[in-house]
């Protein structure tokens, strides 16, 4: 089991820059897939990156590809999130989980959740 811990979140201008960190304790991030995800008022929970266990190969959502970075340091064990050129439509309360297994986009499978940042971009 791991627990896991976000930070990093706040408010920031259209065009700016945030790093969003997930502290994870119990057990090392290497273990897991672990993926950002993001869930705006009135919307679902989508996934964001993803980064496999073992070999970190990474997997990003459409609407973030070339802006966002997920990476994972496990001397820290600590999986981060860092966000560029952010635009108003990424406002959302971000959240770290992990998964037993590879990729998926789907929030169901993943096992283990944070509490969630909140992101605010204003235009």
């Amino acid at each position: 089991q791991v627990q896991l811990v976000e930070s990093g979140g706040g408010l920031v201008q259209a065009g700016g820059s945030l790093r969003l960190s997930c502290a994870a304790s119990g057990r090392t991030v290497s273990s897991y897939t672990m993926g950002w995800f993001r869930q705006a008022p009135g919307k679902e929970r989508e996934v964001v990156a993803q980064i496999t266990r073992g070999g970190g190969n990474t997997h990003y959502a459409d609407s973030v590809k070339g802006r966002f970075t997920i990476s994972r340091d496990n001397t820290k064990n600590t999986v981060y999130l860092q966000m560029n050129s952010l635009k108003p439509e990424d406002t959302a309360v971000y959240y770290c989980a992990a998964r037993n297994g590879y990729y998926s986009s789907s929030p169901t499978t993943y096992d283990y959740w944070g509490q969630g940042t909140q992101v605010t971009v204003s235009s």
